[in-house]
């Protein structure tokens, strides 16, 4: 999956990507930026 990395400023391919639920129970996706380690985090479509 395509994150933006505010690291790097550009948008990469996010290795280690693992679906994760957030607090307010929405989709989002976590994982890491493969040039700078830093990480990177995508929210998604809330399931209607």
């Amino acid at each position: 999956m395509e994150a933006y990395c505010l690291k790097c400023r550009e948008k990469r391919e996010m290795s280690n990507a693992s679906s994760i639920t957030m607090k307010n129970g929405r989709p989002a996706v976590q994982g890491t930026c493969p040039t700078c380690a830093t990480k990177m985090f995508k929210i998604q479509k809330a399931q209607a």
